[in-house]
């Protein structure tokens, strides 16, 4: 019987064949995809005519198609729907992978066919396009250490090896954790709770068979709680739980993983020649410098912390009157900061999160899109790797743009937080290559026929990875290595962080903000309290965003500490973190910089893209409105359909005429205010 991995996929729009797939076929799908890939690489290289553009640079971004289509079918499934199987198999696959990558890396003749195209590339009559591709190729391989020799070579690829190992082993265990831990809720626990957390606890207690409500590590789930309840020894229960993820003690705990992490990562930018792993990371990124991402997150700090002791002081206040003494701490912070913001503005959680469903909310990002891009949403029926899984196709007048893959609700199966990945990514070099893209959510799953609520923070991460999604979607180029989201770390969040603005449009929650019962729409004075309220608490979410940030820095601008944890804990003191906060990503659960080092070095880029998403929607209102058509078709034809086949800084520069400052940052965050 032919593997369905390697089979024709006769599918709706080439999809994943995901009813057909079984765990057993991934393991031989891979073997056959990495023999051909290997002999495409060696046909390259050993190729006896003239190193060209097309017959070396083209030939590479073909040459393991086969192995990116198994790839992307098996990494959807041990992300959003693991079992011990797949977890097995990621095991086995990252030293096979990482043994891929290096031979490539130091395959002297393909190099050497690298570096001849590269030499004569004044002569050959390249577009911009090509010129970048055989940019990006050669600095890749020189990155990778292909002129390394030797022992260095050798060094460097046992390091690589490794990490791979490591990087699955971390998010592995934080995903145990995560499944195994859960606190059982008896009558007088749901003191203080709505009933949309009640609900909420119930369903999760029957994914857990646990007969009766718990409280999960799903962020769903816990920061409702511990903005609610009213039981102290409980909310600090769970909040510490949340907070030990990866620090348990045993074969989950993650913190001997980070320190080996950090000191091969070490030993990886010095056999390179960097002095540090921040140097080497940041060489590629729009920041360029360590010094530049620590003037960036210090300017944000101070009058983020000067915010966050103001509300300190004020939410202690809260809690001595409850008749507790001693400081505030984290886990009562959410609490009392959800009663001061009803006090302030009127405004609770419960009252807003019936107006906010889901499908509404979904509905809402389509609605901006067509507004803005064109663009149009149709269901459709096709294979999927799970029950909860929807899909869209996309359309443009009449046009078949991409497939939209919807996976929105929280499991044990599923690893937390929310991402956006490519199945298939848009290219023009093998044909008309449409995209395949999916959004991937931690929301509450309510009970059986109930709808799903979001809270204002959820609605914002639907908009924010559905901004991803079309960043994606809206590609225009001819290579995939530049296609999409494809381009520095510290810009790929612009366009993410840039739709969550839409969600802030009255006009947009006025059409979409209806009630799951009656239907009617969010009343006029709701609307305009949930609005006022949007910078309300932003002290604490910046500190604790900075706080991880410049933790991630501290542990790669400098020799790897031996401690990870000590390190972490004289970081804080350094810059004077708040009792009553902590950071939003300890250490131990630090999967943006552990879990591979895509962010490691790089968790600023969200501040940085923030820099430049605040000064892009004012765009946009300059010119007389968020939906202002001739704004919006020059953000596609810059930011959105260029990938990364233009420098960041360049495609900002023509989209908005200059580089932004901090203050419109600031402003946004309602800390231009702050001491």
């Amino acid at each position: 019987m032919t593997n369905p991995l390697l089979a024709d996929w006769s599918t709706p729009f080439g999809l994943p064949p995901f009813d057909q797939i079984a765990d057993d076929d991934f393991m031989p799908a891979v073997d056959a995809a990495l023999t051909t890939a290997r002999a495409n690489i060696a046909a390259i290289a050993g190729n006896p005519d003239a190193p060209d553009f097309d017959n070396t640079i083209a030939a590479m971004e073909m040459a393991d198609d086969t192995l990116n289509r198994v790839l992307s079918a098996f990494y959807s499934l041990a992300g959003a729907d693991s079992n011990p199987a797949r977890e097995a198999l990621q095991r086995d696959f990252a030293p096979l992978l990482s043994a891929y990558s290096s031979e490539i890396s130091e395959n002297t003749a393909l190099f050497a066919r690298v570096e001849a195209v590269w030499a004569q590339r004044d002569t050959l009559d390249l577009t911009d396009e090509q010129q970048r591709v055989l940019m990006l190729t050669r600095r890749g391989f020189v990155r990778a250490g292909a002129q390394l020799e030797g022992q260095a070579a050798e060094e460097l690829r046992d390091v690589k090896s490794r990490l791979s190992v490591l990087d699955t082993q971390f998010v592995q265990n934080l995903l145990a954790d995560e499944r195994e831990w859960f606190m059982s809720l008896g009558p007088d626990d749901l003191s203080g709770l709505p009933d949309f957390v009640i609900a909420t606890a119930k369903a999760a207690g029957e994914e857990k068979d646990a007969g009766g409500p718990v409280v999960t590590l799903s962020r769903s789930l816990i920061v409702p709680f511990l903005q609610f309840s009213d039981q102290r020894e409980l909310r600090q229960k769970a909040y510490e739980a949340w907070g030990a993820r990866g620090a348990n003690g045993g074969k989950t705990d993650n913190r001997g993983i980070a320190a080996e992490t950090l000191k091969l990562r070490e030993t990886r930018a010095k056999l390179l020649g960097y002095k540090t792993f921040a140097d080497f990371k940041l060489e590629t990124e729009m920041a360029g410098t360590p010094g530049a991402v620590r003037d960036l997150l210090m300017q944000v700090w101070q009058p983020a912390k000067a915010a966050a002791e103001t509300d300190a002081a004020a939410l202690e206040r809260m809690l001595h009157a409850d008749g507790f003494d001693g400081p505030l701490e984290p886990w009562d912070w959410r609490y009392y900061a959800e009663k001061r913001r009803k006090e302030l503005h009127d405004l609770d959680e419960a009252e807003l999160k019936p107006y906010l469903q889901l499908d509404r909310m979904i509905e809402a990002a389509f609605s901006c899109a067509n507004r803005l891009f064109g663009l149009e949403f149709a269901p459709i029926d096709g294979p999927v790797y799970h029950p909860d899984v929807r899909l869209w196709e996309v359309t443009r007048n009449g046009a078949h743009v991409a497939v939209f893959i919807g996976d929105y609700f929280a499991r044990g199966s599923k690893r937390s937080g929310a991402w956006c990945s490519a199945m298939r990514s848009q290219q023009r070099l093998s044909g008309d290559v449409r995209p395949h893209v999916v959004n991937v959510c931690n929301f509450a799953k309510p009970e059986a026929g109930k709808p799903a609520l979001l809270s204002y923070d959820d609605a914002r991460t639907l908009f924010h990875e559905f901004g991803h999604a079309l960043h994606q979607m809206l590609s225009d180029v001819t290579y995939e290595s530049i296609s999409g989201t494809s381009v520095a770390r510290d810009f790929v969040e612009l366009p993410s962080q840039l739709y969550e603005h839409w969600l802030e449009v009255p006009e947009v929650l006025a059409e979409f903000a209806t009630h799951a019962e009656t239907g009617e729409a969010m009343p006029a004075d709701l609307l305009k309290r949930m609005l006022g309220a949007a910078t309300y608490d932003m002290g604490f979410q910046t500190v604790e965003y900075v706080a991880s940030a410049l933790v991630d820095l501290g542990f790669h601008d400098g020799p790897a500490p031996a401690d990870p944890m000590q390190r972490q804990a004289e970081i804080l003191e350094e810059i004077g973190m708040p009792h009553a906060i902590r950071m939003r990503h300890a250490t131990p659960h630090f999967a943006h910089v552990f879990a591979g080092d895509g962010y490691s070095s790089g968790y600023y880029s969200y501040m940085w893209s923030e820099v430049m998403d605040a000064d892009a929607f004012a765009a946009f209102e300059e010119a007389g409105g968020p939906f202002d058509p001739e704004t919006a078709r020059r953000l596609e034809e810059t930011v959105l359909s260029s990938g990364g086949s233009v420098d960041a800084a360049d495609l900002y520069i023509t989209f908005r005429g200059r580089l932004p400052g901090v203050e419109a940052l600031l402003k946004g965050r309602g800390l231009d205010r702050a001491a």
